[in-house]
């Protein structure tokens, strides 16, 4: 927030230029704020993000799409663990059921470096007042929303924070004192490469261990396959039609030679005949700079 953007005299800011917009919404049920706590704090306290994800035309449902829908959909407390190979919309899957079903989801990349005040919060100095700052899990509980946790597999033992609210009880937010109880329709997915034993033949460098106990708190487990050719080629065509409008007779064999090269590579692949693999993200590429 910039503050002198907002700034109509000492101590005072308009925010209504946001009146209306699409990307903000008021939040009706907005807590009390202290009138000890800045103009500024009180603004922002009062608007909050609409973070529906967008619609993306080319999206092609398969997988277990109908299974996660169902989960979402239900707004059930039911969280899921998704494995599987690189670049086959493990993350990008969720996030556009959230979309067709308009349910917030907050999206967290999780690193070697992320800690409880990145996933929780900590206390921040805004316009001179020391002030708690919640974090993007906090911030999916109380709103309801959908949790991502992105390469999950990545992070440290510093992850365990997040043991209870796995268990659907909650948290105790030490540097706020408060106990932060989820909303109706929060649920948590996370993402992974790996299964959260680590990476044996070094592809996934940077994965860990995950606890035992943490993994055993997630449901379900759903183990993300490439789709299959047909799929593959509808995905790449849709990218060609948002590209440049259609595709011509040409194009559309390039599209069926690179889905019938990919299958090729993942087979021998799966083989141990060679150590690389062509990813759907990377067909996606392929057509783009074409």
């Amino acid at each position: 927030l910039c503050r002198q953007e907002f700034r109509t005299g000492h101590g005072s800011y308009d925010i209504s230029m946001y009146q209306g917009s699409s990307n903000v919404i008021p939040m009706a049920d907005a807590p009390e704020v202290p009138a000890s706590v800045s103009p500024v704090v009180q603004a922002v306290a009062k608007v909050v993000q609409n973070l529906i994800p967008s619609k993306d035309s080319n999206f092609v449902k398969f997988g277990f799409y109908a299974d996660l829908r169902n989960i979402i959909s239900s707004k059930m407390f039911f969280p899921v663990f998704i494995t599987g190979m690189s670049g086959n919309g493990k993350t990008y899957g969720s996030q556009q059921i959230c979309a067709q079903l308009g349910r917030e989801c907050i999206t967290v990349p999780i690193t070697i470096e992320t800690d409880e005040s990145d996933l929780l919060g900590d206390k921040t100095l805004i316009d001179g007042n020391v002030v708690f700052a919640k974090g993007p899990v906090v911030d999916a509980m109380e709103r309801g929303a959908v949790l991502i946790l992105d390469e999950v597999d990545l992070a440290s033992n510093k992850i365990m924070c997040l043991q209870s609210i796995i268990d659907g009880k909650g948290v105790y937010l030490k540097k706020d004192n408060r106990f932060v109880t989820p909303a109706a329709g929060f649920t948590v997915i996370a993402t992974a490469n790996t299964k959260g034993k680590g990476s044996d033949d070094g592809r996934f460098i940077g994965t860990n261990v995950l606890n035992e106990a943490f993994l055993e708190r997630f449901k379900v487990t759903f183990e993300q396959e490439y789709p299959v050719q047909t799929v593959e080629k509808k995905i790449l065509i849709n990218n060609l039609h948002s590209l440049k409008g259609s595709a011509s007779t040409d194009e559309k064999k390039m599209v069926e030679d690179l889905t019938m090269w990919s299958g090729a590579i993942r087979k021998t692949f799966e083989e141990g005949g060679i150590d690389e693999i062509i990813s759907t993200r990377r067909l996606v590429h392929i057509v783009e700079t074409y």
